[in-house]
């Protein structure tokens, strides 16, 4: 067991699972308050490091690729003080910073965890229904449409579309790009059934982010989405194949086998209780077979 509590939280490992608690200090960004209480699982898990400094320093965890949305949807690309997955250390709490990582490396030694890529999420993500107010919307999220809706900080053109409703369904893609230097930031949905090539700041399938302290809350919403789509490595789903015949075509002959239909009656028994078969597909054969006798 490795604990370690800090302004911005409090971090646990069990061994199997890192247990991350945000603080509830004022100044803890309001992202990390809203993402609450996280438990990353061993296999998410890619690594640990500690960087210490001459004041203080920073505990940091790496995980898998792919293996939690909110990262998918940002690219990895949160700032700091929104990062789940950064800790600042006090000086006089270092040595501890540096056994929590020693504890979680062993341990990921001892289990062989990979650092290959996930092809499935291994965090939940944000659960819903969801709503964040940042930039120049309000973005909502109940698990099957997205809303948009513009504030006094919408550019005039954006705003005259109106409020925005689109469905999961037609979601292509989900980008995110924090602010850097003089350009802003942005959250935009693709909809490949609406292409739009205007900038963030005149595309109403995107919230334009100016780099303020709750605007990391849209990448919530932005995972929230991902997290709700196919994984993008998860393996192909293989070609459908017509499933073969279940009894023969053909009519049955006068003089039927009834030994034989009862075998096949419980050999469909056995499928059905494998799951193989299906109750519809086991109850539609078995009618089939019935009619023989």
């Amino acid at each position: 067991m490795a604990e370690i509590t800090q302004r911005d939280g409090t971090w646990t490992f069990d061994g199997e699972a890192v247990r991350i608690v945000p603080g509830r200090d004022k100044g803890v960004s309001p992202a990390r308050q809203a993402i609450g209480e996280l438990l990353v699982p061993l296999q998410a898990l890619a690594g640990a490091t500690f960087e210490a400094g001459r004041k203080s320093g920073r505990l940091r965890l790496r995980l898998r690729d792919g293996a939690d949305p909110l990262l998918q949807a940002v690219g990895g690309r949160l700032p700091s003080a929104a990062d789940p997955y950064q800790l600042a250390v006090e000086a006089d709490r270092m040595g501890v910073a540096e056994y929590f990582v020693d504890e979680v490396r062993n341990a990921l030694l001892l289990e062989g965890v990979p650092s290959t890529p996930c092809h499935r999420y291994l965090l939940p993500g944000p659960s819903v229904p969801l709503s964040a107010s940042a930039g120049d919307a309000t973005a909502s999220f109940d698990g099957e449409n997205i809303r948009l809706e513009w504030n006094w900080k919408t550019e005039d053109s954006k705003k005259s579309a109106g409020t925005q409703v689109f469905a999961l369904a037609d979601v292509d893609a989900v980008e995110w790009l924090w602010p850097a230097g003089l350009e802003n930031g942005y959250l935009r949905f693709v909809v490949a059934k609406a292409p739009i090539n205007s900038p963030p700041k005149y595309d109403p399938r995107s919230v334009e982010l100016y780099g303020f302290k709750k605007d990391p809350l849209m990448a919530l919403v932005g995972a929230a989405v991902v997290a709700r789509m196919p994984h993008p490595a998860a393996p192909p789903e293989p070609a459908a194949t017509a499933a073969p015949a279940l009894v023969p075509a053909a009519a049955a002959p006068a003089e039927v086998d009834h030994d034989a239909l009862l075998q096949r009656l419980r050999e469909l028994g056995e499928l059905r209780n494998d799951g193989i078969l299906t109750e519809e597909e086991f109850t539609a054969a078995k009618k089939a077979l019935l009619r023989h006798f």
